[in-house]
């Protein structure tokens, strides 16, 4: 993580740092978990510093685009307090598409804008910093990113039928650039924004927004979903495999109930790690392998164990949990015990991902240096997950 502060400008300062949304959403959250095992306030430092570089650069316009300032329009002074309310910029290398211009599938995923995805990393990682500093600015900021997202990225299609969601939208939020729906925001969203509605019960601060009536509508997007979250993408599942804790956390220490959605997701994510098992990509070579991806299921991995800690202990919440509309949906009896102890069978897994890529003949491999920073950011979050994968101590 020292290596990944000096990579991008971070430590020393850069005039001109290298941010990029998701990569910097688990540095915030590994910088914290680095603090929270050594004691050593350097590292919560690095944290705070990060979030505000992350604000100050992807919060603004680009240095190529001719509109200048906070991307939200504000002034300068203003904007510096509410830096998260128009969202963030991805932080991609070149500028967004126009929205008179042609859209190019193959340079699309080269341009700037906002993913919906990213925000909620984001979110999350703002989250963690109230949680450790105890501070509310942070989630304040989450939560007002929230608003701004949900208001961005969801949309009534024309043709009627179910509010949907855009999978990337512009700079400024005015249009989108990719106009099919993510297969898992709508749940990372519901999730999301429950976890900040329920913290946001621990604080008396009258500025915190309110997220209810968003996540009564992202409920009402992710209805029937449950048939469709299964992925053969390592990340996505090991995304799958993440929210699975966040939920059950959740569900524990909020008493919220959900119907079943435990279940339909550690059901899916199963799906998920089966088909990266059955793919045999553990026997390719590093030229063949992205580890950024295969550390979606490494920590993932980690966060079942975590999980199963918690279904052991609370028998009487996970034992019958969704089970109607389980059977309903996905298929399957809901037996969340005897699905979380299925999981638990592939742990090994995680240690093969960690020491495929901790070898340094590995990380000699264009897969590994074209995509430098965010590997060795998620390998460091595989590593030592709990910054990112606990939210109640």
């Amino acid at each position: 993580m020292l290596e990944f502060a000096h990579l991008t400008g971070l430590e020393p300062v850069s005039s001109h740092p290298k941010r990029y949304l998701w990569t910097d959403a688990y540095a915030v959250c590994n910088f914290l978990e680095l603090y929270r095992q050594m004691k050593d306030r350097a590292y919560l430092g690095l944290a705070l510093r990060l979030i505000d570089q992350v604000h100050h650069t992807l919060g603004r316009h680009r240095e190529d685009d001719p509109r200048h300032g906070w991307i939200s329009g504000l002034g300068e002074e203003e904007g510096k307090q509410y830096p998260t309310i128009s969202g963030l910029r991805i932080g991609k290398m070149l500028n967004e598409r126009k929205s008179n211009e042609p859209q190019d599938e193959r340079l699309e995923w080269d341009q700037d804008g906002q993913y919906y995805h990213y925000l909620t990393k984001w979110m999350h990682a703002l989250h963690r910093a109230t949680l450790v500093t105890g501070d509310p600015i942070y989630l304040r900021w989450a939560m007002e990113m929230a608003k701004a997202a949900h208001a961005g990225f969801t949309h009534k299609p024309s043709f009627g039928g179910r509010k949907r969601m855009y999978w990337k939208m512009s700079i400024d939020l005015s249009y989108p650039l990719v106009t099919s729906m993510g297969q898992h925001d709508p749940l990372d969203g519901f999730v999301t924004y429950s976890e900040l509605q329920a913290a946001a019960g621990y604080f008396k601060d009258s500025s915190l927004p309110d997220l209810h009536w968003e996540i009564k509508d992202m409920a009402d997007i992710c209805q029937g979903m449950g048939t469709n979250l299964a992925t053969s993408d390592p990340l996505g599942t090991g995304g799958l495999l993440s929210d699975s804790l966040r939920i059950a956390q959740l569900i524990v220490h909020e008493g919220y109930k959900y119907s079943g959605l435990l279940s339909a997701v550690v059901d899916s994510a199963q799906i998920g790690v089966e088909a990266f098992v059955g793919s045999r990509t553990n026997d390719y070579p590093a030229e063949y392998r992205l580890a950024f991806r295969e550390f979606g299921i490494s920590i993932g991995l980690s966060a079942v164990a975590d999980l199963s800690k918690l279904v052991g202990e609370n028998p009487g919440l996970f034992s019958q949990e969704g089970k109607q509309v389980v059977n309903q949906e996905m298929g399957q009896d809901g037996n969340l015990p005897r699905q979380v102890k299925d999981l638990m069978s592939y742990m090994p897994l995680r240690d093969m991902i960690e020491e495929f890529w901790m070898d340094s003949k590995n990380r000699g491999a264009s897969t590994w240096t074209e995509h430098r920073e965010i590997n060795m950011t998620m390998l460091a979050t595989s590593l030592a997950p709990k910054g990112f994968l606990i939210t109640y101590e």
